[in-house]
């Protein structure tokens, strides 16, 4: 017996999936590996470089809600039950509260240092607070638990996916990567 077909998310949907996920891989390593340097300009510029891909994720989340508001993501399959339906879905928007919580905290505990992001060397982001050591650190310590948090919902997030196409064989990873979906 052949397995029903499933449907693909949008090749748009997928491209941001993709960006996203390199860019907050990229950020959060660059992140664990800048933060136990000494002072230096090396440093200087990875803080650069690690707020530069903050600025980029929350810049795509914008179209990428945009997009998933206009586009439904295809169903999840019908013999899923409803508790892993509930999870995969409140999952899912947790994920969008964190990548959009994870920049924002990182923009605001710059404010609250008195460091002006400038993305791309180009354009200064203003400083929505004014500059507060205990608040910059309060803000940086916050900004370090939502990262955390971040990783830790990724990473079941892939476990999840991996569930379903290793154990399950129901299609849910190749909705996204355009897999074909394993046999019985």
């Amino acid at each position: 017996m052949q397995p029903a077909p499933y449907t693909p998310y949008t090749r748009t949907a997928i491209t941001l999936h993709g960006a996203m996920a390199l860019l907050m891989v990229a950020g959060f390593c660059l992140g664990l590996y800048m933060v136990g340097l000494p002072i230096s300009p090396l440093k200087l510029q990875l803080y650069s470089y690690h707020k530069w891909i903050g600025v980029s994720v929350a810049l795509l989340l914008l179209p990428r809600i945009v997009w998933r508001g206009l586009h439904a993501p295809p169903p999840l399959p019908a013999g899923m039950p409803a508790w892993e339906q509930t999870a995969a879905h409140a999952g899912h928007l947790l994920l969008y509260v964190l990548m959009a919580s994870v920049p924002v905290s990182g923009w605001l505990m710059s404010s609250a240092k008195g460091v002006t992001t400038v993305y791309l060397g180009l354009w200064p982001l203003p400083d929505v607070l004014a500059r507060n050591e205990a608040l910059g650190l309060f803000l940086e310590a916050l900004h370090r638990i939502l990262n955390y948090a971040l990783l830790g919902l990724v990473s079941l997030h892939v476990v999840a996916a991996l569930k379903h196409h290793f154990i399950d064989r129901d299609g849910v990873l190749g909705r996204m990567f355009r897999l074909k979906r394993a046999g019985p």
